[in-house]
């Protein structure tokens, strides 16, 4: 894709935005782990850390992404990267599982600013569906980059050798400072946003209303469904994966962390490849195998983590052939959601970017809440390979919301192209 270099600057700097919020919204599960070793936090206590974070993107989603075009998508970004610039110093400088908290709230806060105005300046960049799915993949495989990167910079600040040590709560003042170096390559991009300008005739109640009308429809309720149940799957598997490698596969703690970089990067490859499959092929078929991967990854991994026995030698050559095969599922998740999501948002006008976006955040944040916690007590009450393979349900029924969401694409493309045709003839 050839861009203007304004254009490039933008995509830079939302690249830039998703890699810093990809750190820190999934540097949740190496937190958990971190937790539990330094302050005596149980398993249960410690997955509260997602809801942290997740309940704020979808309670701060619901309030403002309708208003998202009136307070302006570059204005939110910078307030998004102030506020965790300030949380990330307040863990160094406050150590403690109630700083852990407040940070994933705020990460919360101001992910759901960034989320809604990233994808809404998207659709704004954008010249057609094409090249809307080729920004969206790219965007989340550049996420998926900003994930990998996460495990092995956290990785490096972890001593292995003291699991008490709190020598990781060093790493904020790294992420600190490139919130900073973000904001500052914002605050000097130019965003030209007038082609999503609210109408003067409409106050911000009835473009909360126009939100909640959205979801009556049944293509976006089959939609928010089925991203609901993939981010589920998704953020049980790398949010307890790290934990997974520690207590069930008997890695130590900061190969564990490292180890989950190899889901990261499956889904970094898949994401920034899918852009181009995308293109050649109709997204249907590529979801349902997809899908249909992520559950056979499931049923071959989870049974080669049986019995494995303490190593205190252990290395990546000697690592047990789980902790390789399990995370391949990263490959099959990949194109997914960036998949429904640029469907979904390329069959809306722009000016409904920012609440279906904002919809979208809801339900992702939701469904990320529900598979961590879900999964978190499954895995106190019983062990990592029970609580893995209940991912199996979720994965069947997203396999159901597929079909029903091809179907109300195509309703809803035949419906357009009806009003279209009923329009010409009028004229």
């Amino acid at each position: 894709m050839n861009h203007p270099p304004s254009r490039r600057r933008i995509l830079l700097a939302l690249f830039l935005i998703y890699i810093v919020f990809a750190i820190l919204l999934n540097s949740v599960g190496t937190v958990i782990l971190q937790v539990i070793n330094n302050y005596g936090v149980d398993k249960s206590s410690a997955s509260m850390l997602e809801g942290f974070k997740d309940l704020p993107i979808a309670i701060v989603s619901f309030l403002v992404a309708s208003s998202m075009p009136r307070i302006g998508y570059k204005r939110a970004m910078l307030a998004a990267l102030a506020i965790v610039a300030c949380a990330t110093l307040a863990m160094p400088l406050v150590p403690g599982f109630a700083t852990a908290k407040l940070l994933f709230l705020c990460v919360g806060v101001a992910f759901a600013l960034v989320k809604v105005s990233v994808y809404s300046t998207v659709g704004l960049v954008a010249q057609d569906r094409k090249q809307h799915a080729g920004i969206m993949n790219t965007l989340e495989g550049f996420f998926m980059v900003g994930v990998l990167a996460a495990y092995w910079i956290f990785g490096a600040f972890i001593d292995s050798s003291a699991p008490a040590s709190t020598s990781w709560l060093n790493v904020y003042w790294l992420l600190s400072g490139l919130c900073a170096l973000t904001f500052v390559l914002v605050a000097t991009t130019r965003f030209d946003e007038s082609a999503a300008a609210p109408s003067a005739s409409r106050g911000p109640a009835a473009d909360f209303l126009e939100m909640l009308r959205l979801f009556l429809r049944p293509l976006v309720c089959v939609f928010v469904l089925t991203a609901f149940l993939y981010v589920l799957v998704e953020q049980s598997v790398g949010t307890w994966l790290p934990t997974f490698n520690n207590e069930i596969l008997k890695l130590p703690a900061a190969m564990s962390v490292q180890a989950t970089s190899i889901f990261a990067f499956c889904l970094a490859a898949g994401r920034l490849s899918a852009g181009m499959i995308m293109r050649r092929l109709n997204w249907f078929p590529v979801m349902v195998a997809c899908v249909l991967g992520m559950g056979a990854t499931v049923l071959l991994a989870l049974p080669l983590s049986q019995g494995i026995a303490h190593d205190p030698n252990v290395g990546w050559s000697s690592a047990p052939l789980a902790a390789f095969v399990f995370p391949l599922i990263g490959l099959f998740m990949a194109p997914i959601y960036p998949g429904i999501n640029s469907v979904m948002l390329s069959s809306l006008p722009k000016h409904q970017h920012a609440p279906m976006t904002g919809l979208l955040v809801i339900f992702s944040a939701l469904g990320g809440t529900t598979g961590s916690m879900v999964t978190g007590y499954v895995f106190g009450r019983f062990d990592g390979q029970f609580a893995f393979y209940l991912t199996l349900a979720p994965i069947a029924l997203m396999l159901v919301g597929l079909f029903f969401f091809r179907r109300q694409v195509e309703r809803s493309g035949a419906a357009a192209v009806s009003a279209q045709a009923a329009e010409g003839s009028a004229a």
